[in-house]
């Protein structure tokens, strides 16, 4: 139940959800997992997956893990993404966790791989809480 309402609260992202097709697959306190399925909207001009597109997974799990549903909205300072591979499969996997809450602030790391288990890449968020 608590996964139907985060996918409800963010069904809200449209570009992650509809036009990326990204589906929320897990959500805990800090921690969540998104999946892709591949295919040709999601394709460089060379035939590969498009950088942006791994990146728009790892910005979703990350939002989806440091957001939740009872936390203080978090934004992000800043974020790094490091591409290892392209994909084998079919499908891609995002698992973003935390690695410091903080007060205000907040660490997570978003580790990529497919379903044919190759590591694709990983990610750093940094993010700010707003604190009402």
């Amino acid at each position: 139940m608590e996964l139907e309402k985060i996918r409800e609260r963010f069904s809200k992202d449209l570009f992650a959800v509809e036009a990326a097709g990204i589906v929320i697959t897990k959500a805990e306190d800090c921690f969540a997992e998104c999946r892709m399925t591949l295919d040709r909207r999601h394709q460089n001009a060379m035939g590969g997956t498009m950088g942006g597109v791994v990146f728009t997974l790892c910005d979703f799990a990350y939002a989806v893990a440091s957001n939740g549903l009872d936390k203080p909205y978090t934004m992000s300072l800043s974020s790094s993404i490091s591409f290892l591979a392209q994909p084998k499969g079919k499908e891609l996997i995002a698992r973003a966790e935390c690695i410091k809450d903080g007060g205000h602030t907040c660490f997570y790391r978003v580790r990529v791989e497919d379903d044919a288990g190759v590591r694709v890449a990983e990610a750093e968020f940094t993010g700010y809480k707003l604190i009402k």
